[in-house]
């Protein structure tokens, strides 16, 4: 779990949602600029934008009624000091004091960022982070910012991203200045703003009216291994700190921009990498650079995978074909918070707040007026159920800001993407708080206890069957089934089971490869807790392409006391398929036991064993101590408790690797039932009589099993411990998904509502 102290916020920058006013006093950005140059993709600009600074009232009220309680936000430069330096411009103070004293008033603790890619158009005119100047322009904004909000905020964050606004906004000219510099003048750049970093970090500290936490933001994406093995760990973390990007993209890079500020010095790789683009750097510069901090912000969106090939040599791994993608076409890989926290807390050694993570959607207010927005919900539980994961294996992680509060201006994308908790119609400025909103709220009021991580799953768990070859086996699984079976004398799939002899791996989804004995282990309320030592049931489809022995089972106190504390062997058959005269050996005509032990020395099979004729549908309940045997040509589903334990009484002197197959005579006079049941006692014929309802066929001590035809569409309730399905005939839909005959699946405890859909035929089974 998070700390109890963990800080659950959002995030937003100035630029992108504030808008502007004739009477503001807001200077000119680069921004600006590069709007009204045309560079926004569909031609807008931020004037308007979500108008925060008229609405800032309601914003914040809104904040408050979905939970939120810490706001990273940042200063608009230029609205500050309009010429970037020299006078301050008063509206802007009294309008930041004034969110800030609004913030408090809803609870809300806030957090500020001084620089979030807003330059003065006058810095940029005079060469903007190229000119040395401007390093202490930004000094002396700091000092601005220390001495009118420091009695209001404790928490200061310097740069947001610098490999962005140096990189898109001084290499490849994406954004605002737009410029493409020379490749040495790229360097200057980042150096300049690391040292604004320095120097902005003492001025904050100098003039600050109390003590206060500060902070600085970069951001990447994250390499994260392919496995767990250590040898891909060590290449994951050996890449994300490494220098393997094309020159044209260099700034997009972890160990550059960090290094000097939390270890001290540029990395070795790249100084020499970029030896012959590289300003003069000074033991002064680093000195000032690498200032102390109090926290580490990272942004993290997404990442890469990683794996050490034959040659023990990082590589990178391709994206999965068709691998998901927000609205931006940004891969979604949550793996990345888990390992790139747990790679730059290893490295850096400082407390970590993420201060941005979030996912663009293609929002739309649907015709309730509400915004469902499913694809966010599921990305942020999945990247934060990892970020509590790295939390519990000793990442030092503070808090998440998510980003961001509302849809705004994103940048020269104008707005064509929606990052926002809360939709904005950016005509009539109309909020609406979209689903994800509801759904962060309860996340911060449970402090991520709500997350999946922390829940019963809700994946449908799919099983790989285990096959079984046997000298009375055929071809039918792979015939009527069209699995693919290891031979034709295969005579059953083991469907469902986590017995040691044939143990079930989960086929898909978040436990994809675990078996089944495994996961009822390690994750016990995916079974609802039982109070068992193992998995207690197992289904199987026996194929019999000739009679099977006649044999019979021990029950609970025979089998712990003779077969190593076994369990004993309860069971139940369906008849799936079989021919038209079928029939099964069920009892026995001895009408004690010295009368079975007699006509079992003597071999008088015929007079000794009881067939009866069964047909396709019936249902047969088989206890401990009955005689029993399949016949050849029969097709049967059985649910069982999970044993494997059978004494053979007689098997028609068939050989096998040439020799008669072991018999169990005196187990089996130990514990036949005599006299025994008639048939009548233990099948029923199993016609469904009401379509589209669950019938029960048999509930016992150790199992409960049902049966549903159905034909169109039903919901459920899934309310067992766990619920075994298989589907015998036909195929549909489970929850969306496409099922059909053959698929054995486990709907875990608290599933929830099941919807079916198609025309098939499945059974049940649970305890």
């Amino acid at each position: 779990m998070f700390r109890k102290d963990f800080v659950w916020g959002v995030a937003s920058s100035a630029y992108q949602i504030e808008g502007r006013d004739p009477e503001d006093g807001c200077g000119a950005s680069v921004w600006d600029t590069f709007a009204k140059e045309g560079r926004i993709s569909d031609g807008y600009d931020a004037s308007v934008s979500c108008d925060h600074m008229h609405r800032y009232k309601e914003d914040f009220a809104l904040m408050r009624l979905l939970g939120v309680k810490a706001y990273r936000f940042s200063l608009n430069w230029s609205r500050i000091l309009p010429e970037g330096t020299g006078k301050v411009n008063e509206k802007a103070i009294q309008l930041y004091r004034d969110m800030i004293l609004e913030m408090k008033k809803n609870d809300i603790v806030p957090y500020i960022t001084m620089y979030h890619w807003d330059l003065p158009q006058k810095l940029q005119d005079i060469g903007g982070w190229l000119n040395e100047k401007t390093i202490d322009s930004f000094a002396e904004y700091a000092e601005v910012v220390a001495r009118n909000f420091s009695d209001l905020c404790e928490f200061f964050i310097t740069l947001n991203e610098p490999q962005c606004f140096v990189g898109l906004g001084y290499l490849s000219g994406v954004h605002a200045p737009g410029l493409k510099l020379p490749l040495k003048d790229t360097f200057q750049v980042a150096h300049n703003a690391l040292k604004a970093h320095g120097k902005a970090v003492l001025a904050l500290r100098k003039y600050a009216l109390r003590p206060i936490q500060i902070g600085y933001a970069p951001t990447c994406g994250m390499a994260y291994p392919e496995t767990h093995k250590p040898e891909d760990v060590e290449a994951a973390r050996k890449v994300l700190f490494s220098f393997s990007n094309p020159m044209e993209n260099w700034t997009w890079n972890v160990a550059w921009f960090s290094d000097p500020v939390f270890l001290g010095t540029y990395p070795k790789e790249g100084l020499e990498k970029f030896a012959d683009y590289l300003p003069e750097i000074t033991e002064e510069d680093m000195k000032l650079i690498s200032q102390p901090l109090d926290f580490m912000g990272q942004n993290i969106y997404n990442g890469y995978m990683i794996r050490a090939n034959e040659q023990g040599e990082p590589e990178f791994v391709k994206r999965k074909m068709g691998h998901t993608k927000t609205a931006a076409n940004w891969p979604v890989t949550p793996d990345c918070f888990y390992w790139g926290v747990r790679f730059l807390y290893e490295r850096y050694h400082h407390p970590i707040y993420i201060t941005e993570n979030g996912m663009s959607c293609h929002d739309a207010v649907s015709a309730d007026g509400k915004v469902h927005d499913s694809n966010r919900i599921d990305f942020l539980d999945a990247y934060l159920s990892a970020l509590q994961k790295a939390s519990e294996d000793g990442a030092d992680v503070r808090g998440y800001f998510l980003w961001t509060f509302l849809d705004n201006f994103e940048w020269d994308k104008g707005y064509q993407e929606r990052f926002g908790l809360v939709y904005v119609d950016f005509t009539t400025q109309k909020r609406i708080a979209k689903d994800s909103a509801f759904w962060y709220q309860n996340v911060m009021e449970t402090n991520g206890s709500s997350l999946s991580v922390n829940q019963t799953a809700k994946e449908i768990l799919f099983l790989k069957p285990v096959f079984k070859q046997m000298v009375w086996g055929g071809n039918q699984l792979k015939t009527q089934f069209q699995y693919e079976i290891p031979a034709d004398n295969t005579g059953e799939c083991w469907a469902v089971s986590a017995h040691k002899n044939g143990d079930c791996e989960i086929a898909e989804g978040i436990f994809q490869g675990k078996s089944l004995s495994w996961l009822f282990k390690h994750q016990p309320a995916l079974f609802g807790n039982v109070d068992l030592e193992q998995f207690p049931l197992l289904v199987k489809i026996i194929d019999a392409k000739d009679d099977l022995s006649i044999q019979v089972h021990p029950d609970d106190t025979y089998a712990k006391e003779f077969e190593q504390g076994s369990l004993g062997k309860t069971e139940c058959w369906y008849i799936l398929d079989c021919p038209d005269d079928a029939t099964l050996v069920m009892g026995h005509h001895a009408k004690n036991k010295e009368e079975l032990k007699k006509m079992i020395e003597d071999g008088s099979w015929t007079d000794l064993i009881q067939e009866v004729a069964v047909k396709k549908g019936d249902f047969l309940q088989i206890n401990p101590g009955t005689v029993h045997a399949i016949k050849g040509g029969s097709l049967i589903l059985e649910t069982q408790q999970s044993s494997d334990v059978t004494y053979r009484v007689y098997d028609y002197n068939r050989l096998s690797d040439g020799k008669l197959r072991e018999l169990h005579i005196e187990k089996s006079l130990d514990v036949i039932e005599v006299p025994a049941k008639k048939p009548e006692e233990f099948i029923q014929n199993a016609s469904v009589t009401k379509p589209n309802t669950w019938q029960s066929l048999i509930s016992c001590d150790y199992y409960k099993v049902w049966k549903l035809q159905l034909d169109g569409t039903m919901e459920f309730s899934q309310e067992e411990p766990f619920f075994i399905c298989s589907v015998i005939e036909g195929d549909g839909l489970i929850n969306g998904r496409y099922i059909k005959k053959g698929d054995h699946f486990i709907l875990p405890h608290n599933f929830g509502k099941v919807s079916l859909q198609g025309k098939m035929e499945l059974i049940g089974s649970s305890i």
